[in-house]
């Protein structure tokens, strides 16, 4: 049987839950509430685990804060015996436009602390990566207090949905491969 590694970046704690910077831990909330399975405490994460169409999906919110995501990544990995290429990271981009999302195969960490650590812990950076845009409308030296900030009103109205084709695209991923999931989720 496949596994795969679903990883949700984010921080830990009620003052982070609705944050543009959990939008990662947010993608997993909805997968795991769509397979109807709960996650419970791990080692370096909140854990939960699922399967769909013959594929087992280990889902990680790490709980060592965005900037030590690779402690994590790395466990679960060795704990699951989970290959590089079937490890899919999802997390917030502030260079995309409110909703895009960008799967790619590898890339840089683009100044995201979590993808950094991840980066630095496994001495590489070709693995899976959805990035989720949250926009850049901040004031020049406000980046921190957008990024750590709650969603805007008309952000929430359809957040829901978005997040819902981010769970598609991981699923995609895994079932039907990278390029195909590019190719279906990338344009829209």
């Amino acid at each position: 049987m496949k596994k795969f590694l679903i990883v949700g970046l984010g921080n830990p704690g009620a003052e982070y839950v609705n944050t543009r910077h959990n939008v990662g831990f947010l993608t997993l909330d909805a997968f795991a509430k769509a397979s109807n399975v709960v996650f419970i405490p791990g080692r370096y994460a909140m854990t939960a685990e699922t399967r769909i169409k013959g594929k087992t999906f280990r889902l990680i919110k790490p709980t060592t804060f965005m900037n030590l995501s690779g402690k994590a990544v790395r466990y679960w990995m060795n704990e699951e015996n989970i290959p590089l290429e079937n490890i899919i990271v999802v997390l917030d981009d502030l260079a995309l436009p409110y909703g895009a999302i960008r799967l790619k195969g590898k890339g840089s960490d683009a100044g995201h602390n979590g993808l950094k650590d991840i980066e630095a812990t496994l001495g590489r950076n070709d693995y899976a990566r959805l990035r989720f845009g949250i926009g850049s409308d901040f004031s020049k030296g406000k980046q921190v207090d957008y990024v750590l900030g709650e969603w805007s009103k008309d952000e929430s109205l359809d957040l829901s949905l978005l997040i819902d084709h981010c769970v598609k695209a991981c699923e995609t991923f895994a079932l039907a491969g990278l390029n195909t999931a590019m190719n279906d989720f990338n344009k829209k």
